[in-house]
Order: structure tokens, then sequence, then C-alpha cells
């Protein structure tokens, strides 16, 4: 399929489609012409849905990889190929919606204590302590650390969008203990043996897997985990998760996009659905507080008003 392949790969590029999502779906293609040992333009719509079904029933896959593989053989056919959707309907396997596995303040703490290597832990610290994404924290650089308004530059992170996430104090000094001792240039956390290369996600993934299983940690989940535990560590302590910043019309965002009042309640009650009753009670309090106060916050009122706003959301959590 080179020919195709090429085509494939400009309709993908002049589309703006992500490096990862590129290589994802040339990967997915060349996995289902090597199935049926011919090239893809050849190959039937029944034909692409039995190979789903093949995925789902016979390699056990999950819903999500398979709906990537139909997003992949899509994009192949309807834009590359030029069929038309009548012609080619490819239904993609309904998605099962579960809770993740939220990791405590202890377990967050032990991951980080039986992390001996410096740049490790500080890998770790900066992935929890931003809310940063996998390819997020491999990606930064020195460049990106503001000490001064004590915050982390996010370059093109997912959707191709730029923002500024936190930077603790604690952070702040772990990242200067491991710039002291490594001296990293312009990646802050380069390959071993490849300084002006980033460092390989699945490197990554192995480091967080090694600190959970030395920390004793049986919860599952990859590095993910600890963007998950951000958030909800934020709202259990009743912060927000995004914060505006209107002279400049510039959105600052701290963990999902720019996360609106009702999204917040609902991203509480979501990660904290499995608790007790009166555990989650003063962070879904305090989300309902900055709906409430929110909703009578003008738009136009700019960051005057939303400070009003918050002070009023303080106050009605403690009525």
């Amino acid at each position: 399929m080179g020919a195709l392949r090429k085509k494939m790969e400009a309709d993908m590029t002049l589309r703006g489609l992500a490096i990862r999502t590129r290589q994802t779906y040339i990967e997915s293609v060349a996995k289902f012409a090597k199935f049926y040992g011919r090239s893809p333009d050849q190959i039937t719509e029944p034909e692409c849905q039995s190979y789903l079904l093949h995925l789902l029933q016979e390699r056990k896959l999950a819903h999500s990889s398979c709906n990537e593989i139909a997003s992949a053989l899509q994009f192949l056919y309807r834009v590359t190929l030029k069929h038309r959707a009548a012609e080619f309907n490819l239904p993609r396997p309904r998605v099962p919606q579960r809770l993740p596995q939220i990791l405590s303040h202890e377990e967050v703490a032990a991951l980080f204590e039986h992390t001996p290597n410096l740049k490790h832990r500080a890998f770790l610290m900066t992935t929890y302590g931003g809310g940063l994404r996998l390819l997020e924290a491999c990606h930064l650089k020195v460049s990106d650390l503001d000490s001064d308004r004590m915050t982390i530059r996010v370059e093109q992170g997912k959707g191709a969008k730029d923002r500024y996430t936190l930077l603790s104090p604690r952070l702040l000094k772990e990242l200067r203990r491991y710039w002291i001792a490594q001296r990293p240039a312009l990646w802050l956390f380069p390959r071993p043996r490849q300084a002006d290369h980033p460092m390989l996600p699945h490197s990554a993934q192995r480091i967080f897997y090694a600190a959970k299983d030395h920390a004793g940690i049986t919860k599952a989940g990859g590095i993910h985990a600890l963007r998950h535990a951000f958030a909800t560590h934020l709202l259990e302590g009743g912060r927000r998760c995004a914060h505006h910043s209107a002279p400049a019309g510039t959105r600052q965002s701290l963990h999902h996009g720019a996360l609106l009042p009702s999204r917040a309640e609902a991203l509480v009650r979501r990660h904290l659905a499995a608790r007790p009753a009166g555990a989650a009670r003063y962070p879904a309090r305090l989300a309902r507080g900055y709906a409430s106060a929110w909703r009578g916050c003008g738009k136009g009122q700019g960051r005057t008003g939303r400070v009003d706003a918050h002070k009023a959301a303080r106050r009605s959590t403690r009525r």
C-alpha cells in the first residue's frame, strides 16, 4: 500500500491531524491490510465490519481501541478513497463508561517516596503537580518553568492548545534539586543518552509502574492516574480547576480545559461517587456554591466579578 499510504499521510497532514494520531491511523490500516492480505482499496465494507467483530470477540480488544481503528478506516475510505458516507457507514462499538481508580494523598506520597532516582521522582512529581498528560510531561522544556508566576507552560497540548498549569513551591524545590544535579539544557526530562531528545512515553510509563510496584499500590491505571488524582485532590481541597484571565482574553487551564461550574460539580460527583456519603459533602457543596455564584455573575464583569463570585461561593459552603 505504498502509494495509498503516501496519499493517506498527505491527507492527514493537510487536515492538521496530530503526529501521534497519524502514526496510529497508519499502523491501524497496515494491520488491517495485513489481516486480509490485500490492499485496503480492494476490501469491502462488510469485510471491515467483520474485522472489527474479530477484534472485539476473538482478539478481545477494548471498545475504545476498536473505535480508534474504526476512525482510521473511516478516514481512509471517506477521505483518501473518496467513498460516500452512504457507501461506507462503519458502526462504532459503544464504549462502556467506567470510573477511574483515584490514588489517595497517601498513595501519591508513597509513590514519590519509593522513587529514589532524582530524575524519575521529579518527573512523577511534575506530572502530578501540574496535572499533565503523558506527552505534555515528556515534552516539557526548562524554559517552560516560570518561578516568578509559579506556573508551568504547556505548549501544544491536546487539541494543539497552549495552556498554563500550577507550579507549587514544593515541586519547584524538587525541580531545582534535580536541575542542580543533572543540568538539563533544552528538555526538562531528556533521554539518558540523547540529551537533545525528550523522554520517550513508554519510558515514562515504566517509571510509573516501577514506583507503583515498589510502593505496593494495587489500583489499576497507568501514569494518567496522576492526572485524575490531581483534579480530584484539587476539588477535595476546595479549589477550582480553571480560571480565566479576562483582560487578555487568555484561558489558563489547570486540568480538563475550562471547567464550567456545572462541569466542576459533575467531576466531583463522578470521581467521588464511590466514597462514603459524608466524604464528598464539602467539595460537592463548594462546586454548587461556585455554580450558584457564577450564575449571578454577569459574563461581562471580568475578573472582579469572578473574584466576588469566588467569595460568594465560599460563604455559601459555611451556611
